[in-house]
């Protein structure tokens, strides 16, 4: 094991435990996944965190959420949403306007631009999915997502 992460990273020597191996590797997978992603969103003309936001709010749609619904609810954190949507909305890929019920409350919707995009934008992330349906059975990804939630479980 690991003989392709030694030669991904260009190490000679044995790793340090299993662990540390499997830490690298997780690191490298997430890397080489996220770069396929990030590709996608750029081609689009957005961030992964952007279109984070736009799968978040269409989750909704079409009710909106306030900001801190949005930061509570992202794959990855962001350390400041309010500048991610003012971008998407820059873009007129979402709209905000202040609640009813607490007009002190913005909330944050997605336009139908910001849907018809993630509609164009679907087939390329299937193909991402399908390319690692490929590499990973059904029984290694649930493993995996095991793993992975193990992780992070306690952070939450």
């Amino acid at each position: 094991m690991g003989d392709v992460l030694r030669k991904r990273i260009k190490q000679e020597a044995e790793f340090a435990s299993p662990g540390e191996e499997a830490m690298l590797n997780l690191m490298v997978a997430s890397d080489h996944v996220r770069s396929r992603i990030d590709r996608i969103c750029a081609d689009f003309g957005i961030t992964h965190g952007q279109y984070n936001v736009l799968r978040i709010l269409r989750g909704i749609y079409p009710e909106g959420h306030p900001r801190c619904e949005i930061a509570v609810r992202m794959l990855e954190k962001a350390p400041d949403v309010t500048r991610l949507v003012d971008r998407l909305e820059a873009q007129e890929l979402v709209e905000r306007d202040r609640s009813e019920e607490d007009r002190r409350l913005s909330l944050t919707r997605i336009t139908k631009k910001g849907l018809t995009l993630l509609d164009e934008m679907a087939p390329r992330f299937r193909d991402v999915q399908t390319y690692f349906s490929e590499r990973v059975s059904r029984r290694d990804a649930r493993e995996l997502t095991r793993i992975c939630e193990g992780l992070y479980a306690e952070e939450d």
